[in-house]
């Protein structure tokens, strides 16, 4: 003879559906009331602010979706037992509200991956301009540090023509160049002189500038366009996530 086998117990989804829901309420809740602390105070003008608050609305968009999936399981686990009795009223129905909520984080989310393309280009116009004034800057004090070594560097070379011992020093150390001597009664050739020394660190102060004004630009983009991609990709799928939960039950409740 077979031994019959004891029927599996359900006593357990009860307790499972609880859980479920009470999980989902607390997530949903707690997300919601983070986004409205996020929102507070708002400074839309400040596009930093737009930024980063959208940035952390989507870094935060899998909570209300995870809690969403756990109270519509738990809801469903409550149907499979008999415990929970088809609602009379649609505004009575729990599952109406989740799909309504859901459906309005979809458009949403939609929106913020628009508004976050926006704001990412006027952060990145703004730290464009950014460093095109201080480029602008640093060759603005490259013209002055010039002129006041021009303005150094004369009298000190005519006092070094003047002293034959100095003079051979700054030749023998390689200091000066070997027909430096040519210029002790030339002050015209002298001025030439001053003028291609001065072009010369002019030509290479502005090679730098303009190879770290290259730099900052490249890393202005490529930070602008991870960021886009990154935050507004994820805002995509949130608001598929949530738009697929919201239209599907709003179509099944409206259905019944």
């Amino acid at each position: 003879m077979t031994s019959e086998q004891p029927a599996p117990s359900v006593t357990a989804s009860p307790l499972a559906s609880l859980a479920l829901k009470a999980a989902g309420g607390v997530a949903i809740f707690s997300a919601l009331l983070d986004y409205l602390i996020l929102l507070i105070p708002p400074n839309v003008t400040n596009g930093q602010w737009q930024l980063a608050t959208i940035t952390q609305l989507v870094d935060r968009g899998i909570v209300p979706l995870v809690g969403m999936a756990l109270l519509l399981t738990g809801l469903w686990v409550d149907s499979r037992v008999g415990r929970t009795a088809i609602a009379k009223g649609l505004f009575t129905d729990l599952r109406f509200w989740v799909s309504a909520l859901a459906s309005l984080l979809g458009l949403m989310y939609l929106l913020l991956s628009i508004l976050h393309l926006s704001a990412v280009y006027l952060s990145s116009q703004t730290a464009l301009e950014q460093v095109n004034a201080e480029a602008s800057q640093a060759a603005t004090q490259l013209e002055q540090q010039i002129s006041a070594q021009l303005s150094q560097q004369r009298p000190q070379l005519e006092a070094l023509l003047q002293n034959e011992e100095l003079l051979n020093q700054a030749l023998q150390s390689g200091q000066l160049p070997q027909d430096f001597q040519q210029y002790r009664d030339n002050p015209e050739g002298l001025n030439q002189f001053l003028q291609q020394q001065v072009e010369q660190n002019r030509q290479q102060i502005q090679t730098e500038i303009g190879t770290r004004r290259t730099e900052a630009e490249r890393r202005v983009k490529i930070e602008a366009w991870k960021s886009a991609l990154r935050t507004s990709i994820t805002s995509l799928l949130l608001a598929a996530g949530y738009t697929l939960i919201g239209w599907t039950g709003l179509r099944r409740i409206l259905r019944a």
